[in-house]
């Protein structure tokens, strides 16, 4: 009789440990600590969820959709769409280029909403206190979920990532760097010089490239997060795009090498205050704007 309740119990301790889900842990760790150190969610937390929501990134919405946390569409959303059913037919999810963006949402989601503020007045080491504190907020229907949330953080020791998240972040950099070949890690380092001397309009700037995050590039240029978002006009949401520049340093209250500048299709004042580094509010009040820019319209830029 002893043997089948060691079975059940043995099998309880791991059940949320498989080598998909270790897999998965890997694979996007790195996100979640970066989005603790920006938005103060316990990384494990994130993970535990991501793991829960996406079946360690095999489900559907997952792969076809990189929605790794189930967010629906709203009202102002204008992204991709994926239509699924779930609360009803065809319920709208959105749709993301890279599943980083999918963490970035979650952030945004958590801190946004005022029925989760209590949660960012516990310590950033108590995932029992947020995964209950979840649960209390609404963020799950199932009675059950914050004991399961806290099964798969202990079963896999992702609190971890929550008491020594420098560490983990050196050892992936590391482990980086110790499979790029030589001449690939020169050119990697030469590019970052090269483009941080880069400037636009006087105003030192730097190109974007794929996975890179603000506590990436705060890291390597050693602006805050805070900072990097003032000196480019952009809200605490926003997502870095690869192949845009983003500006290390304040920009220009003018454009001295034009005058005028024809607003094309599907440009924004953003696109246009980046464009030729001229500080986004200078450009509305040089032009007397009260709206957003339309398509033929004469800015001037000095």
């Amino acid at each position: 009789m002893l043997f089948p309740f060691f079975y059940v119990e043995l099998k309880a301790q791991s059940y949320y440990r498989s080598e998909e889900t270790i897999a998965y842990i890997n694979t996007y760790h790195a996100i979640a600590i970066r989005k603790m150190l920006d938005y103060k969610i316990p990384a494990s937390i994130t993970l535990a969820q991501g793991i829960l929501e996406s079946g360690s990134g095999k489900s559907d919405l997952a792969q076809n959709a990189n929605n790794h946390f189930g967010i629906k569409c709203t009202s102002d959303y204008t992204g991709g769409r994926y239509l699924k059913d779930d609360d009803i037919k065809d319920d709208c999810f959105r749709v993301y280029f890279h599943a980083e963006e999918s963490y970035h949402d979650h952030s945004i989601f958590l801190t946004t909403r005022k029925h989760y503020s209590n949660l960012f007045t516990l310590d950033i080491t108590d995932y029992k206190g947020w995964a209950r504190g979840l649960k209390e907020a609404g963020y799950a229907t199932n009675p059950q979920y914050p004991e399961i949330l806290i099964a798969v953080i202990e079963q896999n020791q992702l609190y971890e990532y929550d008491l020594n998240p420098e560490k983990y972040l050196k050892e992936e950099e590391e482990n980086f760097d110790k499979w790029l070949i030589p001449s690939k890690r020169e050119i990697i380092e030469q590019e970052f010089v090269y483009v941080e001397k880069d400037n636009i309009n006087g105003v030192r700037c730097i190109l974007v490239k794929s996975g890179e995050t603000f506590y990436g590039l705060s890291r390597k240029s050693e602006i805050s997060i805070e900072n990097l978002k003032k000196y480019n006009d952009f809200p605490d949401d926003y997502v870095l795009r690869a192949g845009e520049y983003i500006f290390l340093q304040k920009k220009k209250r003018k454009y001295e090498d034009q005058k005028y500048h024809e607003v094309r299709k599907g440009e924004t004042l953003h696109l246009i205050s980046q464009k030729y580094g001229i500080k986004k509010r200078r450009l509305i009040k040089m032009n007397g704007l009260k709206e957003e820019v339309t398509e033929g319209m004469q800015l001037v830029l000095n």
